[in-house]
C-alpha cells in the first residue's frame, strides 16, 4: 500500500470526525458542507480501493492474507458513505455523531489495513 494515500486518508477521516463532531457538540445536523466533507474522504478511500485491487492484480501479496486485507479495504471504503446515509435517517445531533464515529472508525481500518499489509 501507498502509505502516503493511507496517512492522508486517516487524517481527512480524523478531520471530518473533529467537524462532525463539534457539530454534534452545537446540537447541529449534518449539513450540505459536511457532506461535501464526506465525498472528500471517501473519494479518497476509493482511490485507495482502486490502489489496492491494482496492486494485488500486480501479483503483489500483502501480509496476512488476500481475504482479510479485502475485507479491510471495502470496509473502509464503505464506512463513511453508510455513516453518511445513516445521518440522513437521524436529521438531529446524532446525525452528526454518527459520521463522526464512522470516520473515526476508518482511521483505525487505515491503521490496520496498513499492519494487514506488512507496514
Amino acid at each position: 500500500m501507498l502509505d502516503a494515500l493511507t496517512i492522508a486518508v486517516a487524517a481527512t477521516a480524523l478531520a471530518l470526525a473533529a467537524w462532525c463532531g463539534l457539530a454534534a457538540y452545537r446540537d447541529l445536523p449534518t449539513k450540505d458542507r459536511h457532506f461535501i466533507g464526506m465525498a472528500v474522504v471517501s473519494a479518497l478511500a476509493l482511490v485507495q480501493l482502486v490502489v489496492g485491487i491494482v496492486q494485488l492484480a500486480r501479483g503483489e501479496r500483502p501480509g496476512e492474507g488476500v481475504a482479510i486485507f479485502l475485507a479491510y479495504l471495502v470496509g473502509s471504503a464503505l464506512a463513511v458513505p453508510a455513516a453518511g446515509f445513516l445521518s440522513l435517517a437521524e436529521r438531529t445531533r446524532w446525525g452528526s455523531a454518527t459520521v463522526a464515529a464512522g470516520a473515526v472508525v476508518l482511521a483505525v481500518l487505515e491503521v490496520r489495513l496498513h499492519d494487514v499489509w506488512g507496514g
